[in-house]
């Protein structure tokens, strides 16, 4: 069986430190190490948070987003070198990028990213110069090079190698002037995974990623792409989403798949949670979710 392995990555650098850096400690306060019957591979912090936007990048903390990412990465790929599953729990969604470069040392691989955003921005308009708001646009080599070509190996993605899935925010993105999606990148938004059905869209997400060139693929959870009802503790929130089946329904199709190596989880504010239970329901949904990896590998 091929053994789960937690990293806690609590950076905010692409955001702020408004409580998405608890995400960890309060998810594994549910007991979710024991209920995935993970092993724990270390905990890797930020550098600390500077308020003020870079002037020549526009983004803020550019130079600790690279610096934490490479980083990160050493911590990833420990746990692939083991033969390991990483489940990184963040921290904000430029975590995405330390977990990609693990994945570009190594080779081509896709990615299946599940947010309720689609963090395609550049710069010049972001407002707050976030980039948790940029991650995937970074990832496939369009913004500032100290983050596009991480280590001079972007982009850590080709853009036929990524699937898109669930988001709900192309007016708001488009109103705001947030760059297009390019044509290559297979985007899959919530009337598509509601047309098709979450199970039918995620296994057609699956098959798409595993036509390609790729080893394998990486799963992103950015827990906005729940349905803002259910999951009210995020920064910035968006009506509608998935339900909390569907959403397990696309991660246990996902995950059981051999080609997958990882998933992150992202985004999730204890501080707006302060009952403690949608921690509780997140942790089950990942703990049901990540059983369908140990029992396809058992």
């Amino acid at each position: 069986m091929q053994e789960l392995a937690i990293i806690e990555a609590p950076s905010v650098l692409g955001l702020r430190p408004s409580g998405v850096q608890d995400l960890p400690t309060a998810l594994l306060d549910t007991g979710l190490q024991g209920r995935l019957g993970a092993a724990r591979a270390g905990r890797v912090e930020a550098p600390a948070y500077d308020p003020e936007r870079d002037a020549a990048t526009g983004i803020l903390n550019p130079a600790g987003i690279a610096q934490y990412s490479a980083r990160l990465a050493d911590a990833v790929g420990g746990v692939l070198d083991r033969g390991g599953f990483p489940v990184v729990l963040g921290g904000d969604c430029t975590i995405l990028l330390g977990n990609l470069l693990a994945l570009k040392r190594r080779g081509r691989y896709g990615l299946l990213f599940l947010d309720g955003h689609t963090d395609f921005y550049q710069p010049s308009a972001e407002p707050a110069g976030e980039a948790a708001s940029m991650e995937l646009a970074l990832a496939t080599g369009r913004g500032p090079r100290l983050l596009a070509d991480l280590e001079g190996r972007g982009p850590l993605l080709r853009d036929e190698d990524v699937v898109a899935f669930g988001f709900r925010d192309s007016a708001e993105s488009a109103e705001a002037g947030m760059q297009p999606l390019p044509p290559r990148l297979h985007a899959v938004g919530l009337d598509g995974v509601r047309a098709a059905g979450a199970a039918a869209a995620a296994h057609q997400a699956v098959d798409r990623l595993a036509a390609g060139g790729s080893a394998g693929f990486w799963v992103h959870l950015d827990v906005d792409v729940l349905d803002d009802a259910l999951m009210p503790a995020v920064d910035h929130r968006i009506p509608g989403g998935l339900s909390w089946q569907e959403l397990e329904h696309v991660l246990r199709t996902a995950l059981a798949d051999e080609r997958a190596v990882g998933l992150d989880v992202t985004i999730f504010n204890p501080r707006l949670d302060p009952g403690g239970t949608i921690a509780a329901r997140l942790a089950e949904c990942l703990g049901r979710s990540l059983s369908a990896r140990t029992d396809h590998r058992g």
